[in-house]
């Protein structure tokens, strides 16, 4: 496809898991919150980053925005996704629980799934 090809798509919603499919999928909670890349992608640049301030701004998004997801998907489960520890002599900084890295992972294999079934889907389209 030449670049002007590419300019003349239209930018459609979702990841484009498959030569002709798109698709978002998303985690969903009790509490209506939902888990998608989006956020998912946050856990996993808070984990790398250990910090919110510094995984937001690489994600060109505010403190407040990322903390308010956070807040989201801390509320979807028993126990929280990510904890915040308070300044001090080091200043403190953030850091994913084992259940935060368990559905980080859990996304990751249902994604992987999905991209293999879409592919195959795609495979057997006729156009």
């Amino acid at each position: 496809m030449s670049s002007s090809d590419k300019s003349t798509q239209p930018k459609l919603p979702g990841e484009g898991y498959a030569q002709n499919i798109r698709a978002r999928f998303w985690l969903t909670g009790k509490s209506g919150a939902y888990a998608g890349i989006g956020r998912i992608t946050l856990l996993e640049k808070i984990h790398e980053r250990g910090s919110i301030n510094q995984a937001a701004k690489e994600m060109k998004m505010s403190y407040k925005k990322a903390w308010k997801l956070i807040d989201e998907m801390n509320q979807m489960f028993d126990e929280p996704l990510v904890l915040k520890e308070h300044g001090g002599k080091s200043g403190g900084g953030t850091q994913l629980t084992s259940k935060g890295q368990s559905v980080v992972e859990e996304f990751r294999q249902l994604e992987k799934k999905l991209v293999a079934f879409l592919q195959e889907e795609s495979k057997k389209l006729n156009f």
